[in-house]
């Protein structure tokens, strides 16, 4: 009968363990390779997204939101937001404009 000795069967479990990192390894790759690509759609999209518009009083204040296409922002102060900040600022009071009703394009009523 072929006994196998102690230092045989630590090195057999060593190599399962080798295996094993490997394995994780490669699990921890292939997480981080789908974590970049979802940042990177991610940057993407909101690069793809149209630009909101906030009216700005003359020092500065938030004033009235507009959607991305209205034609009543004009030449007035404004900055460009996203979706998520126009949305915010209309729950934080920020007038919609009367013509493109941003509120309601949004859902916020």
């Amino acid at each position: 009968m072929n006994e196998t000795s102690r230092l045989d069967k630590l090195r057999f479990a060593r190599a399962v363990a080798v295996q094993n990192l490997e394995q994780i390894d490669r699990w921890i790759a292939d997480e981080e390779r789908r974590e970049a690509e979802r940042q990177t759609a991610e940057a993407q999209r909101a690069a793809a997204e149209p630009q909101w518009i906030i009216g700005l009083t003359q020092d500065g204040r938030p004033e009235e939101v507009h959607a991305p296409d209205c034609t009543m922002a004009g030449q007035r102060q404004q900055r460009t937001v996203t979706v998520d900040q126009a949305r915010e600022a209309l729950v934080q009071g920020v007038a919609a404009c009367a013509f493109c009703r941003p509120d309601t394009e949004l859902g916020i009523l």
